[in-house]
């Protein structure tokens, strides 16, 4: 089957690689090159462990003293507030303890594969040296400290992720130079991260175009549809290109056209930041998640990388820069002793579902087309068994995992 593909983040790339694996003929349509955008900036963590929503129970009492900080984890634009309010209304009715556990639950499943998924395509694009097993430590100022995320913890141990507690002398024994800031650790094993986020997506990008996929540089505005199927796609500048199926993996920018093939999908814009310290001096071995600064740290062959926080403010508002400025704070804060003299700013948008789950299924409208989009925080986790599923759906073939809670009809009133 002919299939285009609209999106060439790291969603679009590994679902591509897993449909010629089935022999399709892929047609990538993106405006931008291969990881020019989110997948770009990713944090860059393979962690079976991330399974927990971004809404947590009794988030509810932290968000109104978080939007008065402009600068805290979560901000608004006071502009934006009105559009988004009714979006993070429906985020907050998600954040239940009874919801949290059915939301951890697909995430889990869609996660624990993370590297079974990747590896037949990294090794066929010879890029597995760009993915590692080493484990994340999440950090706490101490015991006490870690009591207050016990909960969530537990939540992912009983969903068979493997957690392990470490002491403080063990912790400075794994990871020197978090010694005097951090007396308690939580270690994911199974937990692993790569080098560099954009070189692994254009690794695979650059795979499947000597598998054979096309490329079209533009902007998909709608869909020619007969029968029940899409025939083609009208692109800008009033180019058509004719398909026999369709994978709509276009991030953040996917909810428009989404709508023309299904009920509307509230699509949101978590735009998050990160700094990437070139001059980097630690010896960092684990990707590094210090829980109360809610900062990712992940040691990359470009530098240190310190990402985080989230930002309402659409597709089109400037970055605020501030924010990155409070990333690397926090990152000499933890690590008074890193040398700083060489760093560099992003920002991007993080594609997110008020339930924090993606959306992966067909389109309901047509026959043949397939939506996987909005992995919010987890894209680079997510990516490679999105492929395989969606892979496996275009070809008939039964899910290996559950796909009901990801399904593109659940928001349909």
């Amino acid at each position: 089957m002919r299939i285009a593909v609209i999106g060439n983040g790291i969603v679009g790339t590994a679902t591509a690689a897993w449909l010629q694996r089935d022999g399709h003929q892929v047609t990538f349509v993106d405006p931008l090159g291969p990881a020019e955008a989110t997948s770009f900036g990713n944090a860059g963590s393979l962690s079976p462990s991330a399974c927990l929503p971004v809404g947590m129970p009794g988030m509810w009492k932290k968000v109104p003293g978080w939007l008065l900080d402009p600068l805290g984890p979560l901000a608004v634009r006071w502009w934006y507030a009105p559009v988004v309010a009714p979006w993070l209304a429906r985020f907050l009715q998600h954040s239940s303890r009874d919801e949290v556990v059915r939301i951890a639950t697909a995430l889990r499943g869609l996660l624990a594969p993370i590297f079974d998924c990747y590896e037949p395509l990294l090794q066929r694009a010879n890029a597995s040296g760009l993915m590692r097993r080493s484990g994340c430590l999440y950090v706490y100022s101490g015991p006490e400290a870690a009591r207050q995320w016990a909960w969530g913890m537990n939540l992912r141990r009983s969903l068979g992720v493997e957690m392990r507690d470490v002491a403080e002398d063990e912790l400075v024994a794994l990871e020197p130079d978090l010694k005097g800031r951090f007396r308690f650790g939580i270690l994911a094993p199974e937990n692993g991260s790569t080098l560099d986020p954009a070189a692994m997506t254009r690794a695979l990008f650059e795979q499947c175009e000597r598998d054979g996929a096309q490329v079209h540089r533009a902007r998909v505005t709608g869909f020619r549809i007969k029968g029940g199927s899409v025939h083609a796609l009208e692109l800008d500048g009033g180019v058509t290109l004719e398909t026999e199926g369709v994978v709509l993996a276009g991030g953040a920018w996917s909810a428009k056209l989404a709508g023309q093939l299904g009920p509307r999908i509230p699509l949101e814009t978590q735009r998050g930041y990160h700094v990437t310290v070139g001059s980097n001096n630690l010896a960092l071995r684990h990707t590094v998640m210090a829980v109360e600064h809610n900062l990712m740290v992940n040691p990359m062959r470009m530098g240190l990388r310190l990402a985080g926080s989230v930002e309402f403010a659409g597709l089109g508002a400037a970055p605020d820069f501030r924010r990155a400025a409070v990333l690397l704070a926090r990152g000499k804060e933890m690590f008074p002793h890193l040398d700083t003299s060489v760093t560099s700013e992003w920002m991007g948008h993080r594609p997110c579902l008020p339930d924090s789950l993606p959306v992966i299924g067909r389109a309901p409208r047509v026959d043949n087309a397939w939506f996987a989009f909005g992995h919010g925080h987890v894209g680079m986790c997510g990516a490679a068994s999105t492929g395989r599923e969606v892979a496996h759906l275009v070809a008939g073939r039964d899910p290996e995992i559950e796909l009901a809670p990801f399904a593109p009809t659940r928001w349909a009133a």
